[in-house]
């Protein structure tokens, strides 16, 4: 890793190495019209050239021009821009305030236009919000910045997986995930894990938030077109920082915290209550027949069946009852993470360049897992000749990840130990050696201490261009090239003391490789031209090719020589080796124009002819297209004199878009070679195929108005949208007569539809203090219209045994059998037979219907909120996050929530079922304990109101005063800290768990969000 460091470090600051030309120095004070003050910030360029710099915190500014130069231009957003005549060494400059020309630059990808010519609906967050924020994912810091964007992590494990839905969910078994676009180009992201019963390894984990400009999301049809097939599910489109011509900008940022559990999750039983309800179950199933109906009594009749029931009590009891605190055994308390970043930007006539190099460190929350990131970044701009520009970005990163078992119950997971090892089991030996052979279950200290789960991965990005301005004035050429090479290593090993790899296995040991790359390569001419009485046309035309290869190769084997050899080499048995190579193209020619006619009506048109390798020959190429169009009402003539309107911005679109997120190959009818016959190779039909699958296609329909009031000091959004998928890509079930369970096809209908508010306020608003709040909000309601039918013409449904796909209900609502709470004369937990038709209860769970609960895992209810507050250096910042109008089920109950065996002799229950029936009359949450196992009962009961509110981030700091930072010729310093995730408001106190599930709605044993509090310094020079 040191090597790899001291590569990166090499490569960021070679661009630092700049050429001085035959220069003057020319230096000044840039400052306000209204009261005289330095504008910290102001770009100050030579017209006509890429020469430049900003002003410092004093509005100042110094840099060298070629001796030729005549006038510098000093912009600013929110000022007018101003042109000045270079006349001696010293040029001065008084801006004005120019309220209503704020214009905010909406990067979409492909283009960028000023906000008020955006048709589509876009939402861009800035680097300054990205900036030293404590994510190992950028894409963690969108949750509550954009209306209409779901954000749930798939775990607290640092560098795990985001699931994103924009706008509620597009598809039913096709990928629903956004498309991901850096500088321009689309992305391949997702999970880079090797395994599914491990800790997920998000590829957005490899970028550096701090090298990032901007992230946008586009949302609508308009937005998302250019994208065609890939942008049914929205566009993220992540901007990467680029230099400055002008003196040299150098920053350094350092943070260093501590992370806690957000949620602790729910409380177990001590093993005095443990073994009081076992005793419990004993008395209520055996009692009557053997005699004893008191807890003492019970004892005796436990101890004289040890055969029948274990002596897990007993000795426990001799050894003097001793309580062993699982939770906080594997709970890493306070776990650091730290993070450092140095960069520099800058540049001379003709280049510049932005170059970093950053490192990352955390530690997970729970024993045994933690995160670690070198990264480093470098981007030139050379003009390579008056016409011609050469442009390359390049980031490279190398992440290594020691993760853990966390998606499931595992009972080797030190997380799920938690909540499954009995209390009465000890941890250690009497000498203070970890006891390995005793426990119930595998312990966790010695998973934690001997077990691997380690993931490496290397990713290189270099994105280059060379633009053309051609002879032809305002025609250019722009040709692109971008590689994004992955290399990811995985090991697994499986002790044969105790755990997973014990027994006949003695000792499991599985390694993975993978090397993928995905090519880029485009090909744009761009044509501007404006016409007399302002109309104004943009023309772009682009051609775009994309294959991805991914070569795969894993092996296993078990038998280890000895305690402690971990590689495959030490294993005396193979067991199996496997390889593949896959690879996808998908080839494109899009068109877009933009026309605005005096900055008043604004009309944007897309259409983009796209092949995918997915599909068939026949059906291979899709068409896709929106038209949007926006109308800038205070532009109007006869909105000249109200002068509160600053902007009145009325839009909409409708377009067609794509998806084809499926499985490679599966129009095929193919055939597998994987299996063995009488000791020879075989092969057998592998997959059905579909040689009339095509694209599945979504049509949006999206409508809004945006505003700004008073000098902008009150601005926001009010927008609406409509979205149906049409012929979706559906995996339907198949006669069990064809050998196979399914087959993908194109048919199917689903709708989103929904509100999006968009509201700052700047409360205050000087030179001295400010203070503004704001907020968004986002509302989705999700219907299947149309399935599959069978030969019959009945429709086919999705049932699983808490979730159905039906039309008419929400995509995977959620379907299960009525809880009707415990009977207080019996002490039986009750369902209802079928509440839909009558109030007849049954107390046997299989004479109990399955029904609609109501609602899904989808949230209705999406929010933000946001404060911000400055006094004279001293600034807070609050961030917030609400989701709600959905449910969430939690998973696992069996194990403990269960009054039986599994919670009080097996594994460990809940301390919840302290509130259970014990005499006629009670009303309880949990029925009688008894002494019998019961099977799998998902009923209503363990469905929740997941309607939750998160304190996201709180940022507390202080920008040293301008005099102070001159006097040690530094640029300038910040320090701050910052606490995330402080507090956390679940509406249903029966939802223990943390509430931020993933997107399949069921509460995991996984690692929760964490609590953080990040204490850091930016030093600018």
């Amino acid at each position: 890793m040191k090597k790899i460091a001291l590569m990166l470090l090499g490569i960021a600051f070679f661009g630092v190495l700049v050429v001085e030309a035959q220069v003057k120095s020319i230096s000044g004070t840039v400052t306000s019209s209204e009261d005289g003050t330095g504008i910290p910030g102001v770009s100050v360029s030579v017209k006509g050239t890429t020469i430049g710099t900003v002003t410092n915190i004093d509005g100042q500014y110094q840099m060298d021009v070629p001796n030729d130069a005549t006038t510098l231009v000093f912009s600013f957003v929110g000022m007018k821009t101003i042109e000045a005549p270079i006349s001696g060494s010293v040029v001065n400059a008084v801006m004005e305030a120019d309220y209503v020309g704020v214009e905010e630059v909406i990067v979409t990808g492909y283009t960028s236009h000023r906000k008020s010519e955006v048709t589509g609906s876009s939402v861009q967050v800035s680097g300054d919000v990205l900036a030293n924020m404590p994510v190992v994912s950028v894409d963690q810091a969108l949750q509550g910045k954009v209306a209409g964007v779901n954000i749930s992590a798939s775990s607290g494990t640092p560098g795990s997986v985001q699931n994103i839905r924009i706008r509620g969910r597009s598809s039913i078994t096709a990928g629903n995930e956004p498309l991901y676009v850096i500088d321009g180009v689309p992305m391949v992201n997702g999970n880079s894990s090797a395994t599914t019963s491990g800790s997920n390894l998000s590829m957005l984990s490899t970028l550096n938030s701090n090298d990032i400009e901007s992230l946008t999301v586009l949302k609508d049809a308009s937005a998302t077109a250019a994208y065609g097939a890939r942008g049914a599910n929205g566009v993220i489109v992540i901007t990467t920082k680029s230099g400055r011509t002008g003196k040299a900008d150098i920053n350094f940022s350092a943070t260093y915290g501590f992370s806690n559990d957000a949620v602790d999750g729910p409380g177990v039983l001590t093993g005095a209550e443990r073994e009081m309800l076992a005793y419990e179950a004993l008395i209520n199933t055996y009692g009557e027949d053997y005699g004893f109906s008191t807890q003492e009594g019970a004892k005796e009749f436990y101890e004289a069946y040890p055969s029948s029931f274990g002596n897990d009590y007993t000795l426990w009891n001799e050894a003097g009852r001793p309580e062993t605190d699982w939770a906080d055994l594997i709970t890493n308390k306070n776990a650091p993470m730290q993070e450092y970043n140095l960069s520099a930007s800058g540049g001379n006539e003709g280049m510049s360049y932005y170059t970093s190099v950053g490192y990352m460190s955390q530690e997970a929350t729970v024993i045994g897992s933690d995160y670690e990131r070198f990264s480093g970044a470098l981007t030139l701009d050379v003009d390579l000749s008056p016409s011609i520009k050469f442009t390359t970005r390049n980031n490279a990163s190398h992440s290594f990840q020691d993760g853990l078992l966390e998606m499931s119950a595992y009972f080797s997971s030190p997380r799920a130990s938690k909540f499954f090892m009995p209390s009465i089991d000890q941890a250690y030996n009497e000498d203070g050696s970890i006891d390995y052979e005793n426990t119930s279950l595998p312990n966790p200290l010695w998973i934690a201490q001997e077990d691997i789960d380690d993931s490496k991965l290397t990713r290189i990005l270099s994105n280059n261009s060379i633009t053309w301005d051609t002879p032809v004035e305002n025609l250019s050429f722009t040709t692109r090239v971008n590689i994004d090479y992955r290399v990811y290593n995985y090991k697994r090993y499986r002790n044969p003391l105790r755990g997973d790899g014990d027994g006949a296995t003695n000792g499991y040991g599985w390694q993975a490789h993978r090397n993928s790359v995905n090519y880029v390569f485009q090909n744009m001419v761009n044509y501007s031209l404006s016409l007399d009485g302002g109309h104004n046309f943009d023309f772009s035309a682009i051609q775009e090719y994309q294959e991805n290869r991914r070569y795969y190769l894993d092996a296993d084997a078990d038998n280890f020589t000895d305690v402690g050899l971990t590689n495959l080499s030490s294993a005396g048995n193979p067991t199996s080796a496997f390889s593949e190579f896959t690879d996808w193209k998908v080839g494109s020619y899009l068109g877009m124009v933009h026309y605005s006619y005096d900055g008043k009506y604004i009309v944007d048109l897309t259409y983009r002819k796209e092949g995918s390798s997915r599909f068939a020959p026949d059906n291979r190429w899709g068409d896709f297209w929106a038209i949007g169009g926006a109308w800038n009402m205070q532009r109007e003539n006869f909105m000249s004199n109200v002068e509160v309107v600053d902007m009145l911005k009325l839009r909409g679109s409708y377009g067609l878009t794509g998806n084809a997120n499926i499985d490679l190959n599966q129009y095929q009818s193919l055939l597998s070679y994987d299996s063995d016959y009488a000791g020879e190779g075989a092969s057998y039909p592998g997959t059905f195929g579909n040689n009339d699958l095509s694209w599945e296609t979504s049509k949006t329909l999206d409508i809004g108005v945006d505003f700004g009031l008073f000098q902008n000091r009150i601005s926001g959004s009010i927008g609406y949208y409509n979205r149906e998928t049409q012929d979706m890509l559906l995996d339907v079930p198949l006669s069990l007569t064809t050998g196979f369970e399914e087959q993908t096809r194109n048919i199917g209908r689903m709708e989103n539809k929904g509100y999006e508010f968009e509201l700052n306020v700047d409360i205050i608003r000087s030179n001295d203090m400010n203070l503004s709040i704001g907020g968004n909000l986002g509302t989705n309601k999700n219907e299947v219209l149309e399935l599959a039918t069978d030969l019959n013409g009945e429709e086919i449904n999705i049932t699983g045994t808490t979730q159905r796909v039906e039309t008419g209900h929400p995509v995977y609502g959620w379907y299960m059998p009525t809880w009707a709470g415990v009977n207080p004369d019996t002490g039986d937990e009750e369902w209802f037979v079928n509440p839909e038709e009558s109030d007849e209860k049954t107390a046997n769970f299989n004479d109990a219907e399955q029904v609609w609960q109501g609602g899904s895992a989808i949230p209705k209810v999406t929010a933000g909120m946001n404060l911000h507050f400055d006094f004279k250096g001293a600034f807070i910042d609050l961030n917030g996050y609400y989701a709600g109008g959905h449910k969430v089920y939690e998973e696992w109950h069996r194990y403990t929530n269960g009054t039986d065996v599994f919670s009080v002799f097996y594994y460990q229950g809940v301390d919840a079922l302290l509130d259970r029936w014990q005499k006629p009359g009670d009303i309880t949450r949990f029925g009688k304990f008894e002494y019998t196992g019961r099977p799998w009962q998902r009923h209503s009961k363990f469905l929740y109101d997941g309607d939750y509110f998160r304190l996201k981030d709180v940022t507390v700091g202080y920008d040293f005063s301008p005099s102070l930072v001159d006097a040690i010729g530094l640029g300038g310093v910040r320090v701050f800290v910052r606490g995330t995730n402080l507090y956390t408001w679940v509406k249903d106190d029966n939802l223990k768990y943390d509430p931020e599930v993933d997107v399949s709605g069921y509460t995991e044993l996984v690692t929760p969000p964490v609590k953080s509090f990040i204490f850091g310094v930016n030093v600018k020079f």
